[in-house]
Protein backbone atom coordinates (compact mmCIF):
# COMPACT_ATOMS: atom_id res chain seq x y z
CA UNK A 1 0.00 0.00 0.00
CA UNK A 2 1.27 3.41 -0.90
CA UNK A 3 2.43 5.71 1.86
CA UNK A 4 0.47 4.14 4.68
CA UNK A 5 1.53 6.49 7.44
CA UNK A 6 -1.27 5.31 9.73
CA UNK A 7 0.10 1.81 10.32
CA UNK A 8 2.61 -0.80 9.30
CA UNK A 9 0.08 -2.83 7.26
CA UNK A 10 1.55 -3.98 3.98
CA UNK A 11 0.04 -6.18 1.34
CA UNK A 12 0.46 -6.89 -2.35
CA UNK A 13 -3.33 -7.33 -2.43
CA UNK A 14 -4.03 -3.70 -1.49
CA UNK A 15 -3.32 -0.64 -3.61
CA UNK A 16 -4.01 2.59 -1.71
CA UNK A 17 -4.15 5.61 -4.06
CA UNK A 18 -6.01 7.81 -1.59
CA UNK A 19 -5.24 10.15 1.29
CA UNK A 20 -3.58 8.13 4.02
CA UNK A 21 -3.25 10.47 6.98
CA UNK A 22 -3.52 9.17 10.52
CA UNK A 23 -7.32 8.83 10.66
CA UNK A 24 -8.95 6.12 12.83
CA UNK A 25 -11.64 5.13 10.32
CA UNK A 26 -9.10 4.86 7.48
CA UNK A 27 -6.80 2.81 9.67
CA UNK A 28 -9.67 0.46 10.54
CA UNK A 29 -10.63 0.10 6.89
CA UNK A 30 -7.05 -0.73 5.95
CA UNK A 31 -6.89 -3.34 8.72
CA UNK A 32 -10.14 -4.85 7.47
CA UNK A 33 -8.89 -5.11 3.87
CA UNK A 34 -5.63 -6.65 5.05
CA UNK A 35 -7.40 -9.36 7.09
CA UNK A 36 -9.74 -10.19 4.20
CA UNK A 37 -6.83 -10.39 1.75
CA UNK A 38 -5.06 -12.81 4.13
CA UNK A 39 -8.23 -14.85 4.65
CA UNK A 40 -7.98 -14.35 8.42
CA UNK A 41 -11.46 -14.27 10.03
CA UNK A 42 -10.10 -13.97 13.58
CA UNK A 43 -8.00 -10.93 12.65
CA UNK A 44 -10.91 -9.40 10.71
CA UNK A 45 -13.20 -9.65 13.74
CA UNK A 46 -10.66 -7.72 15.86
CA UNK A 47 -11.34 -4.71 13.63
CA UNK A 48 -15.06 -4.72 14.51
CA UNK A 49 -16.86 -3.80 17.74
CA UNK A 50 -18.88 -6.60 19.38
CA UNK A 51 -22.13 -4.90 18.32
CA UNK A 52 -21.01 -3.84 14.83
CA UNK A 53 -23.39 -3.85 11.88
CA UNK A 54 -22.15 -4.70 8.39
CA UNK A 55 -24.21 -4.04 5.25
CA UNK A 56 -22.43 -5.41 2.17
CA UNK A 57 -24.10 -4.48 -0.09
CA UNK A 58 -26.57 -2.04 1.46
CA UNK A 59 -30.12 -3.32 1.02
CA UNK A 60 -31.54 -6.75 0.20
CA UNK A 61 -29.08 -9.01 -1.61
CA UNK A 62 -27.91 -12.58 -2.05
CA UNK A 63 -25.98 -12.12 1.24
CA UNK A 64 -28.83 -10.48 3.20
CA UNK A 65 -32.32 -11.34 1.97
CA UNK A 66 -34.10 -8.67 4.02
CA UNK A 67 -31.40 -5.99 3.83
CA UNK A 68 -31.08 -5.59 7.59
CA UNK A 69 -27.34 -6.09 7.79
CA UNK A 70 -25.20 -8.57 9.70
CA UNK A 71 -25.10 -7.86 13.44
CA UNK A 72 -22.36 -8.57 15.96
CA UNK A 73 -19.44 -10.96 15.61
CA UNK A 74 -21.79 -13.91 15.05
CA UNK A 75 -23.47 -12.13 12.14
CA UNK A 76 -20.14 -10.98 10.72
CA UNK A 77 -18.78 -14.54 10.96
CA UNK A 78 -21.82 -15.87 9.09
CA UNK A 79 -21.29 -13.20 6.41
CA UNK A 80 -17.62 -14.22 6.17
CA UNK A 81 -18.55 -17.86 5.53
CA UNK A 82 -21.09 -16.88 2.89
CA UNK A 83 -19.35 -14.05 1.05
CA UNK A 84 -15.63 -14.05 1.84
CA UNK A 85 -14.52 -17.64 2.52
CA UNK A 86 -15.47 -18.93 -0.98
CA UNK A 87 -13.14 -16.40 -2.65
CA UNK A 88 -9.61 -17.58 -3.46
CA UNK A 89 -8.04 -14.10 -3.70
CA UNK A 90 -9.00 -10.48 -3.11
CA UNK A 91 -7.31 -7.43 -4.60
CA UNK A 92 -8.35 -4.06 -3.17
CA UNK A 93 -7.76 -0.82 -5.05
CA UNK A 94 -8.75 2.29 -3.08
CA UNK A 95 -8.68 5.37 -5.30
CA UNK A 96 -10.07 7.96 -2.92
CA UNK A 97 -11.03 8.32 0.73
CA UNK A 98 -13.12 11.05 2.31
CA UNK A 99 -12.90 11.44 6.10
CA UNK A 100 -14.75 13.73 8.45
CA UNK A 101 -12.65 16.04 10.63
CA UNK A 102 -14.11 14.57 13.83
CA UNK A 103 -12.26 11.38 12.97
CA UNK A 104 -14.92 8.71 13.27
CA UNK A 105 -16.06 8.18 9.65
CA UNK A 106 -14.57 7.71 6.22
CA UNK A 107 -15.92 6.76 2.81
CA UNK A 108 -13.52 4.85 0.57
CA UNK A 109 -14.04 4.75 -3.19
CA UNK A 110 -12.53 1.78 -4.94
CA UNK A 111 -12.64 -1.54 -6.63
CA UNK A 112 -12.35 -5.10 -5.41
CA UNK A 113 -11.19 -7.82 -7.75
CA UNK A 114 -12.06 -11.33 -6.63
CA UNK A 115 -10.86 -14.61 -8.06
CA UNK A 116 -12.32 -18.04 -7.43
CA UNK A 117 -10.41 -21.31 -7.16
CA UNK A 118 -11.35 -22.24 -10.75
CA UNK A 119 -9.67 -19.05 -12.02
CA UNK A 120 -12.89 -17.17 -12.79
CA UNK A 121 -13.13 -13.60 -11.48
CA UNK A 122 -15.30 -10.55 -10.87
CA UNK A 123 -14.71 -6.86 -10.28
CA UNK A 124 -16.82 -4.76 -7.93
CA UNK A 125 -16.75 -0.96 -8.05
CA UNK A 126 -17.99 0.41 -4.75
CA UNK A 127 -18.05 2.96 -1.97
CA UNK A 128 -17.42 1.66 1.56
CA UNK A 129 -18.39 3.80 4.55
CA UNK A 130 -16.73 3.02 7.89
CA UNK A 131 -17.77 4.41 11.28
CA UNK A 132 -15.54 3.72 14.28
CA UNK A 133 -15.94 4.16 18.03
CA UNK A 134 -13.54 6.01 20.34
CA UNK A 135 -11.33 2.91 20.47
CA UNK A 136 -11.01 2.74 16.67
CA UNK A 137 -13.25 -0.33 16.28
CA UNK A 138 -15.72 -0.39 13.41
CA UNK A 139 -19.30 0.00 14.60
CA UNK A 140 -20.80 0.26 11.11
CA UNK A 141 -19.62 -0.65 7.64
CA UNK A 142 -21.89 0.03 4.69
CA UNK A 143 -20.76 -0.99 1.19
CA UNK A 144 -22.59 0.57 -1.74
CA UNK A 145 -22.34 -1.57 -4.86
CA UNK A 146 -24.64 -3.18 -7.40
CA UNK A 147 -24.61 -6.99 -7.59
CA UNK A 148 -25.83 -6.92 -11.21
CA UNK A 149 -22.86 -4.79 -12.26
CA UNK A 150 -20.48 -7.15 -10.45
CA UNK A 151 -22.06 -10.19 -12.11
CA UNK A 152 -21.75 -8.46 -15.51
CA UNK A 153 -17.98 -8.33 -14.90
CA UNK A 154 -17.76 -12.13 -14.38
CA UNK A 155 -14.93 -13.67 -16.40
CA UNK A 156 -14.46 -17.41 -16.89
CA UNK A 157 -11.02 -18.88 -16.36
Amino acid sequence: MRGMSTSAITSDAITWNAPDDDHPARTASMRSYSAVAKGDLAEWLTVYAEDAVLEDPVGPSMFDEHGRGHHGHAGLSAFWELAIAPIATFEFEINDSFANPAGNTCANVGRIRTAFSDGSSTTTDLIMVYVVDDGGLVTSMRAYWEPDRTMASFRHA
